[in-house]
């Protein structure tokens, strides 16, 4: 469970004394296992030989022929992992950087900066011989601008130190210029910056010169804590509570019960656990998939359900099985009464006659599931948002026993034309509905309209794979893989009234988002294939309650930030910063095998020694639950 602190953000000194063992040497070191004792420092024997030294390390005495380059820059390398021999190491004491075209075949000439015809080109980033790379979010280039410091991930971990202020500045806007055309095709200029963001979000894209007083006044003095100097990665407020083996293992997926039970989905059926203060445990009843009858051509035999929904006060769930491995989309849902432990139909999807598809399904809102009269819930489809109903169009519910093919009834949402792309969608407390696409984009929707959405925030190069909102609808939280993106829905309208999107067109004082992201060490520590998924807030369905936690999972890591701090605009992360302020300071649970979901139980949990409910880990074969404690 968690892991040493980072040394990446240890502070890379000018002084060439002891970093700067030769790197090929650092190198046979480590594959020796010993230091060699001839490169050990001898205590100089007179004032002589100091001044001597002084002069060879070039620290008071810099040297007249030293080479002139352009883009001249120290390059390092950060070796051993997470283990305590970890550090810095020089690479190369003077080299240089230079952005490179490729050529449309895809490869590149360091003298030619134009395009060949007929084929794709991009930015690449070239760092002496030992670094090239494409400019790309992948990165995760990380700006210390009290340091001239960049770090960044490419085959490794490295860092550039840059001999001058104007340098270091010089060298992040020409990335973030490359990195927009690679992204959107564009060049970086103002032109396209407001044809990509719109004049409203300009904001966006310059964050000085953004309305950023929604996060100056998100100081609410609720649960405060102080800023640690360096990103908090280690676990001491995580005590693990449970952790047990999963009825066969294979788990898919995880639907928390905020009442007395939750479940976790694998390969064969459903194991039922059972809901504690401090976590969740087994009770040994488990459900299996072919109890029951099966109707339709889309037998659980075939697909493992990849989503399970709860619904009617928790006593009946519904299981959404893709059709093809790989793809979420499917004709229809199996409905099973978890108190008899029967799956008791299969559901169609059908609109004026025809089948159509989903992709995903929710609740009506958040907490909905615990409505014991619920019959309703929300579905999405690439260019679909609708509401689905399981009575018959008088209102009665269906006699399942009589229906051949039980129909689910369209009776509300719209089928846009094209180009929605819908990926992902969630529910505030009042039914409102965010929804996520392929194109990054971030819209809102009213509970009472799914025509047209009342925001649409844009998007920045990255698909949205998932999306949460919090009860009262202030707070997004969107997923991509390589980072989280933190929205603020709150406006002021023309009558001086505070609103969120979801009510509204929020206008042009849009405040810029924050960004949660990994430091380049454990971004590549957790793999480089390793994607964000299923980032979350914890769970709150009382209004006058505010989440307190965020977290998202990535290969082996539970990465989990403080709420407060990520809004907290004075926060140190987001000094020094460049561009969009992102936020470095999370704690991780580690666990030895990929984590399938990472979620905080019903606030009714907590307890008075930690006032946030358990986080429930789930992995494809355990389960664990951890409290986090109020010390700090």
């Amino acid at each position: 469970m968690g892991g040493a602190h980072s040394r990446e953000d240890l502070e890379i000194s000018d002084s060439e004394s002891e970093e700067e063992e030769n790197y090929q040497d650092v190198v046979e070191e480590e594959e020796n296992g010993e230091r060699s004792s001839e490169r050990r420092t001898k205590t100089p024997s007179s004032l002589d030989e100091v001044e001597a030294k002084l002069r060879a390390l070039k620290l008071k005495y810099p040297s007249q022929n030293h080479p002139i380059l352009p883009n001249a820059v120290k390059l390092y390398l950060y070796i051993g992992g997470n283990t305590p021999k970890a550090k810095w190491v020089t690479s190369e004491k003077l080299t240089s950087y230079s952005f490179l075209k490729t050529c449309g075949n895809g490869g590149s000439d360091d003298d030619e900066q134009d395009d060949e015809e007929g084929g794709e080109s991009w930015w690449i980033l070239k760092v002496g011989s030992k670094v090239r790379a494409k400019v790309a979010l992948e990165m995760q280039l990380k700006t210390f601008g009290d340091q001239c410091r960049v770090d960044f991930v490419s085959q490794g971990v490295w860092a550039m130190k840059f001999f001058s202020e104007d340098e270091y500045r010089n060298f992040v806007g020409k990335f973030q210029d490359c990195l927009f055309e690679n992204t959107y095709g564009f060049e970086s200029t103002d032109a396209n910056k407001l044809k990509v963001y719109g004049k409203d979000f300009i904001g966006w894209v310059k964050p000085e010169v953004a309305d950023d007083s929604v996060w100056e006044d998100a100081e609410d003095g609720y649960l405060k804590s102080p800023d640690p100097a360096t990103p908090a990665r280690a676990s001491q407020d995580l005590r693990e509570e449970f952790e047990e083996a999963a009825n066969g293992g294979g788990i898919q997926s995880l639907a928390l019960g905020a009442l007395d039970n939750s479940f976790l989905v694998n390969d064969s059926g459903i194991q039922v656990v059972k809901n504690f203060s401090h976590g969740i445990q087994g009770k040994g009843v488990f459900v299996n998939f072919d109890n029951g009858n099966r109707r339709g051509g889309f037998g659980l035999e075939h697909s493992t359900p990849k989503k399970a929904l709860l619904m009617r006060a928790e006593t009946n769930m519904l299981l959404m099985s893709p059709m093809t491995e790989g793809k979420p989309h499917t004709r229809g849902l199996h409905h099973l009464d978890i108190e008899t432990g029967k799956i008791v139909t299969e559901w169609k999807f059908e609109k004026d006659g025809t089948d159509i598809t989903m992709r995903d399904i929710t609740n009506d809102s958040k907490g909905a599931q615990m409505d014991p009269s619920g019959s309703t819930f929300l579905g999405l489809d690439d260019n679909r948002l609708c509401r689905w109903d399981m009575r018959d169009r008088n209102g009665m519910v269906q006699n399942l026993s009589d229906a051949s093919t039980p129909v689910l009834h369209w009776t509300q949402g719209h089928q846009f034309s094209r180009g929605t792309n819908f990926q992902c969608f969630a529910t505030a407390g009042d039914g409102s509905i965010v929804v996520g696409s392929i194109d990054g984009k971030i819209r809102l929707y009213s509970n009472n309209t799914m025509r047209q959405a009342k925001t649409a925030f844009p998007g920045l190069g990255s698909p949205i794979t998932h999306v949460d909102v919090t009860f009262d609808g202030k707070w997004i939280l969107g997923t991509t893989d390589t980072y989280l993106i933190l929205i603020s829905t709150l406006f002021i309208d023309k009558e001086g009234r505070t609103k969120t999107g979801f009510a509204g067109r929020m206008g042009n004082r849009i405040s810029a988002p924050r960004l949660l992201k990994l430091t380049p060490l454990d971004s590549h520590l957790a793999g480089v294939n390793n994607k964000f998924r299923g980032a979350q807030f914890s769970w709150v369905t009382e209004n006058g309650k505010q989440e307190r936690h965020l977290v998202a999972t990535v290969g082996k890591f539970s990465v989990i930030w403080n709420f407060q701090q990520v809004k907290n605009g004075s926060h140190e992360c987001y000094h020094n910063q460049e561009g969009l302020k992102s936020c470095y300071c999370y704690k991780i649970v580690l666990k030895d095998d990929s984590i399938v979901d990472s979620r905080f139980m019903h606030d009714k949990f907590a307890v008075s020694d930690s006032p946030e409910a358990p986080l429930v880990v789930a992995t494809h074969m355990k389960v664990s639950s951890f409290s986090i404690s109020s010390k700090r």
